[in-house]
């Protein structure tokens, strides 16, 4: 995907056209999935089984090693990341999210990743800068804006 498919594609994710928005959305989750083809996606879905499967130490083992060969693909440290955090490892989820905006600044999923880190550590004006980062990216991500009121709420 070139340059020019990727901004209309963050373009889309602003527009008023919920289809439009759903599309982009799509289109830009299979690019990083599939940044490394068809064998860097096998490997994050064989993670994914096996966090599904609750085998958290194995799938650990081959996202740290998928991150650790190919440490531009995003999306292994961003599952990774998913990882940490069903574990309640947010200093380690953090770090990963981190590296993956590092790499790929309009991550959404990694920002939405990052604040719910910190307000799971009742980082709430942390977690309401990174939501509203995540907003710049996806200003119609409803989640997002669900979040950051309830973090203001927490904050009073």
């Amino acid at each position: 995907m070139d340059d020019s498919t990727l901004e209309v594609l963050l373009q889309s994710l602003k527009q008023e056209d919920e289809y439009q928005r759903e599309l982009a959305t799509a289109a830009l989750w299979q690019r990083w999935f599939y940044q490394k083809g068809a064998v860097g996606n096998q490997r994050l879905q064989n993670a994914q089984t096996l966090i599904d499967e609750g085998r958290f130490d194995t799938a650990e083992a081959l996202l740290s090693a998928l991150a650790a060969e190919l440490p531009d693909f995003a999306e292994a440290w961003n599952r990774r990341a998913v990882l940490y955090f069903v574990q309640r490892r947010y200093r380690e989820a953090m770090a990963d999210c981190q590296r993956v905006i590092d790499l790929v600044p309009y991550h959404f999923g990694a920002l939405h990743g990052l604040g719910l880190c910190h307000a799971a550590m009742g980082e709430y004006e942390e977690a309401i800068q990174v939501f509203r980062r995540a907003l710049v990216v996806q200003p119609y991500a409803l989640a997002n804006q669900r979040l950051i009121l309830e973090c203001t709420a927490r904050l009073s």
